[in-house]
């Protein structure tokens, strides 16, 4: 059985397999009923490591062990086996977060948040910086930001970028609205976006930002994150991002954006 290394490669992301789970899982699926033996010579997999691989793939869901001898393997119908790893990805999740959600005034959180209460009295506010690689992982970092806001809140994004905003960014936005801070967001507006320009109205003040291109977040005049990349031109896995504490620079930059904010439109 010749399978691309391209196919094999999609399935592994896909499905988060390893190599030797693909290439036995297609060797199955080619037969629909198979020993391990024969599963060894078509997927070019070590016997060694067959069963260990059939056993991996028979509790994630992809495969059913048949009784008898000798025992063989019978391949699950490719739809079914979406729907099973569906269910167990939600289900490892949630049980996840009940681990986390247990550590909630837990000990363990607790030492933790004292060491590193006790790190940061021996860091400089300017060494508290770093850059951050993935959109995912930007926003992340830009939800803690605002949910640690107190008093203000700058963002300036692009036309697409404020779509994202009011789904990554939403939840604690309002709460942030329920504690007093001020939220001012800047974007380009058009017909793809009003809508969620004017759901962003209920919580902040939104300008048409049509002058300039950029993409920053400013909190409480001290903290800024910037991005470096046009999103309309990288993938958002290649997204970069640079946070900083810095409020010399954080304070220069609102300066410049009040200049800007005072010449853009409101949305109405």
């Amino acid at each position: 059985m010749i399978v691309k290394d391209e196919f094999l490669s999609r399935l592994r992301k896909i499905f988060d397999l390893n190599l030797y789970e693909v290439k036995v899982w297609t060797a199955l699926l080619s037969r629909g009923t198979s020993t391990a033996g024969e599963l060894s010579n078509i997927s070019d997999v070590p016997r060694s490591r067959t069963y260990d691989i059939l056993e991996s793939l028979e509790k994630k869901g992809f495969i059913v062990m048949k009784l008898g001898k000798p025992i063989k393997f019978v391949a699950l119908k490719p739809d079914e086996v979406v729907e099973r790893v569906k269910k167990n990805l939600i289900q490892r999740a949630k049980d996840k977060t009940k681990r986390l959600e247990t550590l909630r005034g837990d000990e363990v959180l607790e030492e933790l948040n004292s060491l590193f209460t006790k790190g940061v009295k021996f860091v400089e506010p300017s060494d508290l910086s770093g850059s951050l690689r993935g959109r995912q992982n930007l926003y992340n970092h830009l939800d803690m930001m605002v949910r640690d806001a107190e008093k203000t809140i700058t963002i300036v994004t692009t036309a697409e970028g404020l779509n994202r905003k009011l789904e990554a960014l939403m939840p604690s936005l309002e709460k942030c609205k329920k504690r007093g801070v001020k939220i001012r967001i800047a974007a380009p507006i058009d017909k793809n976006n009003i809508k969620v320009a004017k759901e962003l109205k209920r919580i902040a003040e939104v300008k048409n930002l049509d002058k300039m291109k950029a993409r920053f977040v400013v909190i409480d005049s001290n903290q800024l994150m910037f991005m470096l990349l046009d999103d309309e031109k990288f993938h958002p896995n290649y997204d970069i991002g640079v946070w900083i504490n810095t409020e010399f620079f954080a304070q220069a930059l609102e300066q410049l954006f009040e200049l800007a904010w005072k010449e853009m439109k409101a949305v109405k």
